[in-house]
């Protein structure tokens, strides 16, 4: 019996490879098997704040799982049942971030494009000294910056997203800190725009009765942490955002204080929106705003002159981008500009940027520090 090509496709979001799922089209057996996979999925939690408690929700074995917490005070404990392996403990609802990082910061690990590879990226953390093994923080004062999308495409968005929940907290105890910038993925699923949504996630929204987009409200945990991201964040002469500054998004004159104010008040709002408000259009656009630039790597008419000129307009010596991807972290146009994002996106390989004292090197996913090359400006992107 050949397996119906919507129990294929289911096939291939349940994590079945594609192999078993082709050689599955010919067993009398197929359906029942794709069926079971999807009843095994576990996601969550959703964590939603309300008046004197703390409501989750999981999808555990393909079903909805409810439970509430008494909130009296913070942080609440919100113990593991399926999906994200850790318990979390949750804290107030969260204040806008700062954007720029008082005083020097002697060691930094950046990466960008997580995508939902969630077992990539503990490897790439663990590997190289940001967590130990039990996924706890272990970067002492250092600070990790992620320069946007989390979301689409991987399976394990959520767990990407409670780990730097929770290491933030760590992070900051020891005196260091987690820096979690917006990207265009961040901004198209809390605007519902879902083209690159994984399949799993669709189920569990199913699952739950409500729409994915909702899953992240601003009543939720992570949603309201979400909003109080900044999207342009400054450390020491560093500059870092998801895309990249434009000259034309810079002749706008906003500072990065407003931009990031602009950006946490309008997540969520729909294209059709934010198009026809001039001040909104230039911060979701997708040429020059700072979460969809690509000109560093495709603008012929952008060269070195022009770049030395636009970091001297921002006051920093490189900037720090991902959303253009590459195979490895590179430099950039004599070193001004640093691409970070290393295609972890596919879930096979990727690298962190890790910047101590002032060196800078690429780091591996088995922990091997290697030096940051020069990279030539038509290197494969995507």
């Amino acid at each position: 019996m050949k397996l119906p090509a919507f129990l294929f496709r289911a096939a291939l979001a349940w994590g079945l490879s594609a192999p078993f799922a082709a050689a599955a089209q010919t067993e009398p057996d197929a359906a029942a098997a794709a069926a079971a996979a999807a009843a095994s999925f576990d996601d969550g939690p959703y964590l939603r704040y309300a008046p004197g408690e703390i409501q989750a929700r999981w999808v555990c074995a393909g079903r909805t799982v409810e439970r509430s917490y008494a909130a009296p005070g913070w942080p609440v404990a919100v113990p593991a049942q399926c999906g994200y392996a850790k318990p979390v403990s949750v804290r107030a609802p969260a204040e806008p971030a700062p954007d720029t990082v008082p005083g020097r910061v002697a060691r930094i690990a950046a990466l960008s494009d997580v995508h939902g590879q969630y077992e990539l990226l503990r490897k790439l953390l663990q590997s190289n000294g940001i967590v130990d093994r039990r996924l706890d923080w272990s970067y002492g004062r250092g600070h990790l910056v992620i320069a946007g999308d989390v979301f689409d495409r991987g399976p394990q968005v959520n767990q990407v997203l409670w780990l730097l929940y929770g290491l933030e907290q760590q992070a900051r105890a020891a005196g260091g800190a987690v820096h979690l910038l917006i990207g265009n993925h961040e901004a198209m699923v809390l605007a519902n725009d879902l083209r690159y949504v994984n399949e799993r996630y669709q189920h569990a929204a199913a699952e739950l009765g409500t729409p994915y987009a909702e899953l992240y409200g601003p009543d939720t945990v992570l949603g309201r942490w979400l909003r109080s991201r900044p999207t342009i964040l400054r450390i020491d002469d560093l500059l870092f955002v998801h895309g990249g500054i434009s000259a034309a998004y810079l002749d706008l004159g906003l500072s990065r204080a407003d931009a990031n104010a602009r950006y946490r008040a309008s997540l969520g709002t729909p294209k059709t929106v934010w198009q026809q408000d001039p001040a909104l259009a230039p911060l979701y656009n997708g040429k020059t705003s700072p979460i969809w630039y690509r000109g560093y790597f495709n603008d012929a008419a952008l060269g070195q002159a022009e770049v030395e000129a636009l970091l001297a307009r921002l006051g920093v010596r490189r900037i720090v981008v991902g959303h253009t991807s590459h195979k490895q972290v590179g430099s950039y146009l004599d070193g001004r500009v640093i691409g970070i994002d290393s295609s972890i996106k596919n879930g096979e390989y990727g690298e962190l940027l890790l910047i101590e004292r002032g060196r800078m090197q690429r780091a591996t996913p088995e922990g091997k520090r290697l030096p940051l090359q020069a990279m030539a400006r038509d290197a494969e992107t995507d």
